[in-house]
């Protein structure tokens, strides 16, 4: 019987262990800063002029391209 609970006990910790490596894996990309990434203190800010214009245009080339490859009636 002992040597059973051991094995039980040895097998707790694999997968204990198996889980937090998981983990930290899974948590490492969204720990590291992107290379191309700005740096807050040196990112362009919105003032209010930028945040109410309209930055939609039907008229605009791409937009006129999304419709006429999709065949959206326009």
């Amino acid at each position: 019987m002992a040597a059973n609970g051991e094995e039980k006990s040895v097998r707790r910790g694999f997968l204990k262990a198996l889980g937090l490596g998981t983990a930290a894996a899974a948590a490492a990309p969204a720990l590291a800063q992107r290379a191309d990434s700005v740096p807050a203190a040196e990112a362009r800010k919105e003032d209010e002029s930028h945040r109410l214009a309209a930055r939609y245009r039907p008229n605009a080339a791409d937009v006129q391209a999304f419709y006429r490859t999709n065949r959206y009636e326009y």
